[in-house]
């Protein structure tokens, strides 16, 4: 499937606004695959997809997670969590994509998890920096990820944390996890 192809079947299930937000996540992966050696095709791929089922009803996510038998665990989080496990199952579902290492870049573009591949990890981050996201840390994220994919992702997971303690809201295991793993394998 070629970017024109994926950018029409992702536009209808976006805002205007989103729509915007994915151009950016896919210029982003695009950059960071060709810096730090991924494919760049699957990072387009899969940037294009991460939102697709960002705006689907929650009961229909809701509903997704128990039939598809998704960890259950989602359902005790934030609801804003269940559209990247949703939206790689849609994808596969509805867009005919199969390719595993880009169903696993959506699947895991908020929560990160133990092990991220190269590609998990540019999505995740390109979603975090891309050019129109403006938040306090993000500058400082954006010029780490030009020299150091693992230290950018470090301190993008770390701010995600830091904000959701502030706030006194539950943090993923799943992103407690991936940290942990990035640190453990960067010698940090």
């Amino acid at each position: 499937m070629n970017r024109d192809q994926a950018l029409q079947l992702v536009k209808p299930q976006l805002t205007e606004h989103r729509y915007l937000h994915t151009i950016g996540v896919m210029e982003t992966a695009i950059k960071l695959a060709d810096r730090y050696g991924a494919d760049v095709k699957k990072a387009e791929l899969a940037a294009i997809f991460h939102d697709y089922a960002k705006f689907r009803p929650k009961d229909e996510m809701k509903q997704i997670i128990v039939e598809q038998r998704m960890p259950s665990i989602l359902l005790e989080y934030n609801s804003e969590l269940w559209h990247a496990p949703v939206g790689a199952f849609l994808v596969e579902k509805e867009a005919g994509i199969t390719d595993p290492v880009v169903l696993d870049a959506i699947r895991y573009h908020t929560s990160g998890r133990i092990g991220m591949t190269l590609l998990d990890k540019i999505v995740y981050l390109a979603d975090y920096i891309e050019p129109g996201r403006h938040f306090p840390g993000v500058d400082q994220v954006r010029a780490i990820a030009e020299e150091d994919l693992d230290n950018a992702l470090i301190q993008s997971m770390k701010n995600t944390i830091q904000f959701l303690l502030k706030k006194n809201q539950p943090v993923f295991p799943d992103t407690f996890n991936a940290y942990n793993s990035i640190v453990k394998n960067s010698g940090g």
